[in-house]
């Protein structure tokens, strides 16, 4: 299902369509800030596995929790007082956090790993579904093994076969965002993308 949102002022209706197919359990591409990006229903095992499926990755591959606020996040990730800071300085923006990840995050998604990716994208369409899930949006690029970022949603539509719904809006971006770790006792910049870094 190919559906067409305003990027600025999404509408509400079309919003609770794409997520009534997250909630059924469907894989959806929407846009963010930076690229586009595929997501579930974070606490939808089957959804979890059809996501990895669709993208063809492999199950140790960090995904993301993308957020509408700052709220949400202490559920699934430990925030002390400097990563807090930082994080209310950048978000919502191009942006993903690394953080010690709680006992809430579903199993089938930590593997070996105890930490988490965190993200709050600066884009109305990403913040309004996951304000309407209520709930983190399981989330990765539109992206090929090659490393190349599909922007166009009808690229992403044939080229991701067994997509529950594709947002037809502005046209995704090339750059993936900043990563910034802040599990440790510092923050360490793990990837310079989107996003300029102003704290180091």
């Amino acid at each position: 299902m190919r559906i067409a949102i305003q990027s600025k002022h999404p509408e509400p209706r079309k919003i609770r369509m794409v997520v009534d197919e997250l909630n059924r359990g469907g894989v959806i591409a929407y846009p963010t800030d930076t690229v586009y990006g595929l997501g579930c229903d974070i606490l939808n095992r089957k959804a979890i596995d059809r996501l990895y499926q669709i993208k063809e990755i492999a199950r140790d591959q960090l995904l993301s929790f993308v957020c509408h606020d700052l709220s949400g996040i202490a559920r699934f990730a430990f925030v002390d007082d400097l990563a807090y800071r930082i994080m209310k300085h950048l978000v919502p923006g191009p942006y993903t956090f690394i953080l010690q990840a709680t006992r809430e995050v579903p199993k089938v998604l930590m593997m070996k790993r105890k930490t988490v990716g965190i993200r709050v994208p600066d884009n109305p369409i990403a913040l309004a579904l996951a304000r309407e899930l209520d709930r983190p949006i399981l989330s990765t690029s539109a992206s090929l093994r090659k490393g190349e970022y599909l922007m166009d949603p009808a690229e992403i539509d044939q080229h991701f076969r067994g997509l529950a719904a594709v947002i037809d809006a502005d046209t995704g971006g090339f750059t993936p965002s900043t990563i910034i770790d802040l599990s440790g006792e510092t923050p360490v910049v793990v990837r310079r993308g989107a996003g300029p870094v102003d704290f180091e």
